[in-house]
C-alpha cells in the first residue's frame, strides 16, 4: 500500500490544502515512529504505523474548515468517520479504524449522544496500540501551527476542556509510552 497514492486521489498535489495535511501527517507519523522506537516490547506493526499515521487525516477534505484550505460541507469533527468511509472504500479496513478513532483521545457513545455530535452514534475509541500510538502522537500538532509541536500543558489543558476522561487516557498514554507520571492539572 502506498499511502500518498491514495491520498493524492482526493488532493492536488501542489494545493496548500496537500501542504498542510502532508505537513501535519508527517510531523504524527514520525512522532508516532519516536514512540514506537522508544518502546520496543510493544511489538507494534510498525509499517502500519508509517502508512495509517499519514492516511489518520484524509477525510479533512470534505470538512468546512477555511483556515485549513478546507472547503467542504460537513463540520470539522466529521473528518474521522468520513476518512474512515473513504478508506474503507479504498479496501482498508484496519487504516480505517485509526481515522475514525483518532478524534480527541476517542469519542465514547455516550460523549457522542449527549453532545449531540454530528458523527455517527457508536464507540469511536482507539483499541489497537498502534491506533492509540497515532492518536497520541496527533495531539501534539495542530494543522495550523505546522511544524511545531505543542506543548504538553497545552495539550492536557485542552484534554480537560474537550473531558476529564479524554485527559486520564491522554496521561495514561503518556505514562505507557514514557514511563512518567503526569501532576494532576
Amino acid at each position: 500500500m502506498n499511502p500518498i497514492e491514495i491520498i493524492e486521489k482526493y488532493y492536488q498535489k501542489d494545493s496548500e490544502l496537500y501542504e498542510t495535511l502532508m505537513i501535519h501527517s508527517r510531523a504524527v507519523q514520525k512522532k508516532a515512529l519516536e514512540i514506537v522506537q522508544l518502546n520496543p516490547h510493544l511489538e507494534v506493526d510498525k509499517q502500519f504505523i508509517e502508512e495509517a499515521a499519514l492516511l489518520h487525516d484524509i477525510g479533512v477534505f470534505m470538512t468546512d474548515a477555511p483556515r485549513i484550505f478546507c472547503r467542504g460541507t460537513h463540520p470539522y469533527i466529521a473528518h474521522g468517520y468520513l476518512g474512515a468511509d473513504l478508506l474503507r472504500q479504498e479496501g482498508y479496513p484496519k487504516h480505517a479504524l485509526v481515522c475514525e478513532r483518532h478524534t480527541g483521545c476517542g469519542l465514547s457513545f455516550w460523549m457522542i449522544k449527549s453532545r449531540k455530535l454530528p458523527v455517527p452514534a457508536r464507540k469511536m475509541m482507539p483499541i489497537s496500540l498502534e491506533e492509540q500510538i497515532i492518536c497520541f502522537a496527533d495531539k501534539f500538532y495542530s494543522k495550523t501551527h505546522l511544524n511545531e509541536e505543542l506543548p504538553l500543558q497545552k495539550i492536557r489543558k485542552k484534554m480537560l476542556r474537550f473531558s476529564k476522561s479524554s485527559l486520564k487516557r491522554f496521561d495514561d498514554w503518556y505514562y505507557m509510552f514514557y514511563g512518567e507520571k503526569l501532576s494532576p492539572l
